[in-house]
């Protein structure tokens, strides 16, 4: 996937710009609250249908109006055209999307449609935070491997909240009807994580030979109760527990993944630096997985590079995403915090400024 052409209307302080962008690397600079991140936002936006800078949709809207707009052309891994578009309003929950000038409200037709991964200044928090954003980042790329995923977890979901229903308001006859549930669909979603790991796996530790010398790294996904039991034993005997506290303790929603260097947690072993290029070589893999498997890059953006890396490996990673074909969004405040690109063959600079986009 590739975008051919970018539309952007009341984004934060981007009123009405567009942009025909490379597709290979775009790079774009400016002074602070130029609107290089909101660039980048917007391009978000218009693929996960959320902010990753707020959670509310409010604050992104421009203060002069109600709603914004990203639009783009885009071209599919097979040469045809794609067109997408999303509208909000300040209510999040009022939305319309259109992919190809048909309406959709299914938000994750967007994100099959311009798969995006992010890179900016707490990507950190990957592995040094709790097991949520790791969940969201494996189910990612579960979600864009496996097509029977999303409808799996979806399932999974109900069942889990019918289950705290019954715990809560300790209604038990048919607990066991929403036990094999959970168990059936619980099972499936662990099964796909696990083969996603393991096809992820290898594609990760090529890409971090790259930027460090480790002897030895592994994915371990921990299931969300004890493997050493089945899922429906697990929850049978937690059953008074769950009654207790109103809620199930066990299953795929408490699930995580651990990176682990030399046999030891990464985020208790390695430099803050190093763990910086672990995360990185992460989402690149995932980045790299989907184009071996569904012959789909997507967008990889990346905000605010010279505070991610230090000169060397930002000459590193500017080599390595010339060499995927992958289309690339780049901010910093300088150019020279770009590095050297005598070796970039095919690139774009733009220049922003109180929100207008200016390439050069």
């Amino acid at each position: 996937m590739s975008l051919l052409r970018l539309n952007i209307y009341n984004v934060r302080n981007i009123l009405n710009e567009s942009i025909i962008p490379s597709p290979a690397i775009n790079f774009i600079y400016g002074e602070n609250a130029s609107g290089k991140s909101s660039l980048l936002e917007a391009i978000y936006i218009l693929g996960r249908a959320k902010s990753f800078r707020s959670a509310a949709i409010k604050p992104v809207i421009n203060f002069a109006h109600d709603h914004i707009i990203v639009s783009a052309q885009a071209m599919q891994p097979n040469g045809n055209y794609l067109h997408l578009g999303i509208q909000m309003e300040e209510d999040s929950k009022n939305f319309c999307c259109h992919i190809n000038h048909h309406p959709t409200q299914k938000k994750s037709d967007l994100a099959y449609a311009l798969p995006l991964q992010l890179i900016h200044s707490k990507s950190y928090e990957l592995l040094d935070a709790g097991p949520q954003g790791r969940r969201e980042f494996l189910d990612w790329g579960v979600f864009n491997d496996e097509m029977q995923f999303l409808l799996v977890w979806r399932r999974f979901k109900k069942a889990l909240l019918q289950r705290n229903s019954l715990l809560k308001t300790r209604q038990l006859d048919q607990i066991n009807i929403w036990n094999k549930e959970l168990v059936y669909y619980g099972q499936i979603v662990h099964d796909c994580r696990q083969r996603y790991l393991e096809k992820v796996k290898p594609v990760f530790i090529e890409i971090i030979k790259r930027f460090l010398t480790i002897e030895e790294v592994d994915l371990k996904l921990l299931s969300g109760w004890d493997s050493s039991k089945k899922f429906y034993d697990v929850l049978t005997e937690n059953i008074e527990k769950d009654i207790r506290y109103g809620f199930t303790h066990s299953g795929p929603h408490r699930g995580d993944f651990q990176l682990m260097v030399n046999n030891k947690l990464a985020k208790d072993y390695v430099s803050r630096g190093q763990l910086k290029l672990l995360i990185i070589s992460l989402k690149l893999a995932q980045v790299q997985l989907l184009a071996i498997e569904n012959n789909n890059r997507g967008c990889i953006l990346i905000d605010d590079f010279a505070a991610e890396l230090d000169i060397i490996n930002r000459a590193k990673l500017l080599h390595y995403l010339s060499e995927i074909q992958c289309q690339v969004f780049i901010t910093a405040m300088e150019v020279a915090e770009f590095g050297d690109l005598s070796r970039i063959k095919n690139y774009k600079m733009f220049h922003m400024e109180h929100g207008t986009i200016k390439p050069l």
